[in-house]
């Protein structure tokens, strides 16, 4: 109406996905009578297929859900470590990991999403798959974000002899491009869901798929092994929690790096933002100001204990920080890694969010590394493998190097937020470091702004890189941008609509009516759909 997305609201339920096609996989579940875990899988599978430059069942990931019945958040951890056998000696620089079977991460989805089933769906997998494979087999319609990622990643593909040719068969008509109404069939991973739903997770970890995978990453030079895969386990905890307007943040725990943006909101909250003209000055210098403070910590403490975590986010660890957010005197700092940032290497990510009519609430974020992760699709199998292993620290002087069978940072920061102990909130974001930044600017924009989650999700947002770069998207007025460049910001500008600043899929749960919006991010194909 009036030139705006309509609300999306049900008090049944609701899913925000980052494409039409995977948003109606999980709305058929709530339908057919699976509760919102079943929809999260129906999700991420048919994001394997609509947006595979993204999503894979051999990538990896989070989750953050609310379980009704248990009245309490739960993590799960689906991102495996290092395997056993990286030979980090091998490598001096990220870019030598950047594509091809060394880059290769051990696939975690897969495993992630059979362990939502287990534990908390209803469905088995045939069911939950079904809509990947009918989208797998019968094709769709790429759309316009599809021609977007393929023809701007595929000259690089292309220019890899031993990757170019399988990947433009896989996703183009072999020629490496593709144009607005091509058709993408994919019939070899539609074969392979067919196989998982006859067989469940050890098709792939003690099965004949694993053992497709590690035969080919081993013919390209890759090390892991099956028994790399065999280790692979999921595992709940607990969330790690900060308190932001009365409402209480949840986001996993470390290794996720999702402590940033928890770190960022308690510096925020001794900050009365809301008598604060919204997009003003003081708005955006002291979010963004927040924001590279926190990051330097996560950067510094990069996956602490329980114990220092605890101390990163005491009261006595915030209000010096905050006094420095206090100071006036422009931040200069880092935002990405201990190491300078690497260009050409964006992560690339999808995230959801689903809630049911029995109040359970799913915030899922998966990846597979870079745009078509490490640009391997295993004969015969259709899958394409993550290149994770861009992501590890391999630099010899670095004192985060990378170990064989340590955990794998990664900053995913899947979050939802409870009121009196309730779920009111869900909303994660792709867009590798810009994630614990991106949700920091839209839960302001929520909590101290009162705007909508849909009006939230589409307000103009900011990228920080290392020094005091900040990337903007330039709906913002000009004198204020000229403003916060006095203050020690050297702003740049990207497209008004920009990626670079996520893809948010948010759902929002009144506590008075029980009633759940969903809000989806036009800088996508982001789409919502009530049932």
């Amino acid at each position: 109406m009036h030139g705006q997305r309509p609300t999306i609201s049900s008090l049944n339920g609701v899913v925000a996905a980052a494409h039409p096609h995977a948003a109606a996989a999980g709305a058929l579940m709530l339908q057919s009578g699976g509760n919102a875990f079943d929809a999260a899988v129906a999700v991420a599978a048919a994001l394997n297929v609509v947006e595979p430059y993204m999503s894979s069942l051999a990538g990896a990931g989070l989750a953050t859900c609310w379980i009704a019945r248990e009245g309490r958040v739960r993590t799960l951890n689906f991102t495996p470590a290092i395997h056993e056998s990286f030979p980090v000696a091998r490598y001096k620089r990220r870019e030598d990991l950047q594509r091809g079977a060394e880059a290769v991460g051990v696939p975690g989805n897969l495993a992630g999403w059979a362990e939502l089933l287990r534990a908390h769906g209803r469905l088995d997998f045939a069911t939950v798959l079904a809509p990947a494979i009918r989208l797998a087999r019968g094709g769709y319609p790429v759309t316009e974000f599809n021609v977007e990622e393929t023809n701007l990643t595929g000259p690089e593909i292309m220019a890899w002899p031993a990757l170019g040719a399988a990947w433009a068969k896989a996703y183009t008509d072999g020629s490496g491009r593709i144009t607005p109404g091509f058709i993408l069939r994919q019939p070899d991973l539609a074969a392979t869901f067919e196989g998982i739903a006859a067989h469940g997770a050890a098709h792939l970890y003690d099965g004949p798929l694993g053992k497709a995978i590690i035969a080919h990453v081993q013919a390209g030079g890759g090390t892991m092994t099956m028994a790399d895969l065999a280790r692979v386990q999921p595992r709940w905890a607990d969330a790690a929690t900060a308190r932001y307007r009365g409402l209480t943040v949840h986001v996993p725990p470390p290794p996720c790096e999702g402590f940033q943006m928890l770190l960022a909101l308690r510096l925020l909250d001794g900050v009365d933002l809301a008598t604060m003209p919204r997009l003003g000055l003081q708005h955006l210098d002291l979010t963004w100001r927040a924001i590279r403070l926190a990051a330097g910590e996560r950067i510094r403490h990069n996956n602490p204990s329980p114990e220092k975590l605890a101390q990163l986010l005491s009261d006595k660890s915030v209000a010096a920080l905050r006094a420095r957010l206090l100071d006036g005197a422009p931040v200069d700092g880092p935002t990405e890694q201990w190491t300078p940032p690497v260009t050409g290497g964006e992560h690339h990510t999808t995230s959801f969010s689903i809630a049911d009519g029995d109040g359970n609430v799913v915030c899922l974020t998966q990846s597979i590394g870079s745009p078509f992760g490490a640009a391997v699709v295993v004969p015969g199998t259709g899958v394409l493998l993550n290149n994770f292993l861009y992501w590890a620290d391999v630099q010899p002087d670095s004192p985060n190097r990378a170990k064989p069978g340590a955990e794998l940072p990664i900053c995913m920061a899947p979050s939802i937020s409870t009121l009196d102990g309730k779920p009111v909130l869900a909303l994660g974001t792709p867009g590798s470091y810009g994630i614990l930044q991106t949700q920091v600017q839209a839960l302001v924009q929520v909590l101290d702004f009162g705007l909508p989650v849909q009006a939230a999700i589409e307000a103009p947002r900011a990228r920080l890189l290392d020094g005091r770069r900040v990337v903007i998207e330039p709906r913002l007025d000009e004198a204020i941008v000229s403003q916060l460049v006095g203050r020690g910001h050297a702003v740049e500008r990207t497209a008004a609509w920009s990626m670079m600043v996520g893809g948010m899929q948010a759902v929002a749960i009144d506590p008075k009516t029980g009633a759940k919006t969903a809000a989806a991010d036009p800088r996508r194909d982001g789409y919502a759909i009530a049932v």
